[in-house]
């Protein structure tokens, strides 16, 4: 039998041609019924981290459709890391979602995938197409290149980045640094949320650890200020951490997305 975290098996690809090179995006889909459920990972994560396998679990029992995928440059996706792009990851999630999801999915979007999740719904939205049947965020990072990044690095680091135009970041999530590219840090500021009202047609669930040093809690408050009252719920996990992966989150999260069916 393959190994469900292994994103090679029974793995579908569809050719993006947006923003960037032509790439094949690795994609899974489990089928169900229900509105189509859509896993959006986040930066440097793949479609077989424990969140993702955890949503699938769920939806094999539950008998929902879901799918999941690798951004360029991750996982079993086409492309380099370091070449990547907010619009190039904004770009892979619109035609996964075009493809396998179309009907009013319910996002869920990681740290990163948060971000993108906001920014597909807001994109449905413009062109008048239906909006999601909701989302759920954790830890969302939306504006993180600038928030999260630019505005926190010292001077050197800053100085690195105009001069090399790129910054190796170490990181506790994998043995190699992130490859930080000026590309990613001025692509990223055509997207920007946070200046303004957030309303994207549909309920927000947001999960968030009180712990996290990545995507601290503030960030997330900023976003619930600039989202609509109606229909939006913040979830405080005090002890929680930035990848929310104990088996108590992973309950609250599974119940945050049955509820958006």
């Amino acid at each position: 039998m393959a190994d469900p975290r292994d994103p090679s098996a029974e793995t579908a690809f569809i050719t993006v041609e947006t923003a960037g090179p032509p790439r094949r995006i690795a994609v899974r889909v489990r089928e169900g019924a229900g509105p189509p459920v859509v896993w959006l990972g986040g930066f440097r994560s793949d479609m077989g981290a424990t969140k993702a396998m955890a949503v699938d679990s769920w939806a094999e029992t539950a008998g929902r459709r879901l799918v999941r995928f690798d951004y360029s440059g991750h996982g079993a996706s086409d492309g380099t890391f370091a070449q990547g792009t907010i619009s190039a990851w904004l770009a892979d999630a619109e035609a996964v979602i075009a493809a396998y999801a179309a009907e009013r999915p319910v996002l869920i979007g990681s740290s990163m995938g948060g971000w993108i999740a906001c920014l597909a719904a807001r994109a449905r939205r413009r062109r008048g197409e239906a909006p999601p049947a909701g989302l759920v965020l954790i830890a969302p990072a939306l504006d993180f290149t600038e928030t999260l990044m630019w505005d926190r690095f010292p001077p050197e680091v800053r100085e690195t980045l105009t001069r090399d135009r790129v910054w190796y970041r170490p990181t506790e999530y994998a043995p190699e640094p992130d490859p930080i590219t000026l590309d990613l840090i001025e692509d990223g500021r055509r997207h920007g949320m946070l200046d303004g009202p957030i309303d994207l047609g549909c309920p927000v669930h947001i999960l968030q650890g009180m712990e996290d040093p990545d995507v601290p809690p503030a960030h997330a408050f900023r976003l619930v200020e600039r989202l609509p009252r109606a229909g939006t719920v913040l979830t405080l996990i005090a002890d929680g951490d930035h990848r929310l992966s104990r088996p108590q989150d992973i309950r609250r999260l599974v119940a945050a997305v049955a509820e958006m069916s």
